[in-house]
C-alpha cells in the first residue's frame, strides 16, 4: 500500500497533535498496510504508545474507535483503492472520461501549478537557505533512490560541473554508502525521498545525523522521515492525476539549487565550467549545432562498387554498416 485513506488528514493535523498522538499518527502514515492487518495492541507497541492512545486518536479523527479506523484501511486493501495498482485503476477511468489529450493536459497543468506555488510560497526561503548551506560545504554527498534518484543525480551532475567535491552515494555492489564514512561536519548530505519513503535513504540520513553531518532534504511533508534529521527542508508536492506521483517539482528545485550554488562563487564556477567545456570538446561529446544538416547525416544507402565479370560490368552493393 503506497498511501492510506487517512494520510492527508493526519498530515494536515499533525502539528496540532500531542506528542503521543504524533507517534501514533506517524505509524499510521508510514505503515498503512500494517494498520489493516495487525491488532491494535501490536500496532501500539510498534508505534511506542499505549493502546488507549490509538483509540483516542481514532476518536480525534471523528471515528467511533480504532476498530473503525482499521476497517477503513482493510476495505482500502481489499478494494485496491490505494497503492500504485489502485491508482492506475482510477487513472484508467479518468482517461476514458477525459480522453488522452484531456488527461495529459490535466497532468501538465497540475505540475505547472505546483511549480508556480513553489515560486510564490515560503519554500523560496527554504530553497535559498539550502543552496547557501550546500555552497558552503566542503563536500556534498548526494542520495536519492528509486523515483528520487533522478533528483539527486541531477543536482550531483550540476555540482560536478562547477566543483569537484560532489559524491553520489549510488555505487554498484551496495557500496554506495561507504563514501559517507569519510564525511565530516564541514560536509553536507543532500537527501531526497517522497512518500512512500525509501528505507535506505532514511537510514543513511539517520547515520549522518548521528555523526552530526549537516543534512538538507527535498521531501513532501513536514512529518516525512527525512524531515526529522534535516537542517534545511524544501517541501514539494507530489500529487498527480497519474497513477504515479509526480517528481517534477522536486526536479525543478534541484535545478534551482544548482543555479544558486553556482552564483555563490561566480569566478570559481566560471573557471570550473571552462575546464568542463574543454573536456567536452576534447571528447567531441556534443553536436556542433541544433540542426544537423543533410550533408552531415550518414547515408543509410550502402555505397556501390563496379566490377567486371566476363567483360561485363556488374554493380555490387557493400554491406550496410547498420
Amino acid at each position: 500500500m503506497a498511501d492510506g485513506p487517512l494520510t492527508e488528514r493526519l498530515i494536515e493535523g499533525f502539528d496540532a497533535m500531542s506528542k503521543q498522538f504524533q507517534l501514533a499518527a506517524r505509524y499510521i502514515i508510514d505503515q498503512p498496510h500494517d494498520v489493516a492487518l495487525l491488532s491494535m495492541r501490536d500496532q501500539a507497541r510498534v508505534a511506542g504508545v499505549q493502546p488507549a492512545t490509538m483509540t483516542r486518536l481514532a476518536k480525534h479523527l471523528g471515528l467511533t474507535g480504532y476498530d473503525e479506523l482499521r476497517q477503513i484501511y482493510a476495505e482500502a486493501v481489499r478494494s485496491g483503492d490505494v497503492g500504485f495498482a489502485g491508482k492506475a485503476d482510477v487513472q484508467a477511468v479518468a482517461q476514458r472520461l477525459k480522453g488522452e489529450h484531456g488527461l495529459a493536459r490535466e497532468i501538465l497543468l497540475a505540475q505547472a501549478g505546483q511549480i508556480i506555488q513553489l515560486a510564490e510560497s515560503s519554500q523560496l526561503d527554504a530553497i535559498v537557505s539550502t543552496a547557501r548551506r550546500l555552497a558552503a560545504a566542503k563536500s556534498v554527498f548526494c542520495i536519492g533512490l528509486r523515483s528520487s534518484h533522478a533528483i539527486a543525480w541531477h543536482l550531483h551532475y550540476i555540482l560536478s560541473m562547477i566543483r569537484d567535491k560532489s559524491v553520489m552515494l549510488d555505487a554498484v555492489g551496495g557500496t554506495g554508502s561507504d563514501a559517507l564514512a569519510r564525511a565530516s561536519r564541514s560536509d553536507v548530505l543532500f537527501a531526497t525521498s517522497v512518500f512512500p519513503y525509501t528505507r535506505v535513504t532514511v537510514e543513511i540520513a539517520e547515520y549522518a545525523h548521528k555523526r552530526r553531518i549537516p543534512i538538507v532534504v527535498i521531501t513532501d511533508s513536514e512529518v516525512a522521515p527525512l524531515a526529522r534529521f534535516a537542517n534545511d527542508v524544501v517541501l514539494v508536492q507530489t500529487k498527480s492525476p497519474s497513477f504515479f506521483h509526480t517528481m517534477t517539482p522536486a526536479f525543478a528545485v534541484a535545478e534551482v539549487l544548482g543555479a544558486l550554488i553556482a552564483g555563490q562563487s561566480v569566478d570559481a564556477a566560471r573557471e570550473a565550467l571552462l575546464r568542463f567545456d574543454a573536456h567536452l570538446a576534447d571528447f567531441n561529446i556534443h553536436l556542433k549545432s541544433r540542426a544537423w544538416s543533410r550533408k552531415e547525416r550518414p547515408s543509410r544507402t550502402a555505397p556501390s562498387t563496379t566490377t567486371k565479370t566476363g567483360g561485363k560490368e556488374r554493380k555490387a552493393s557493400a554491406p550496410n554498416p547498420d
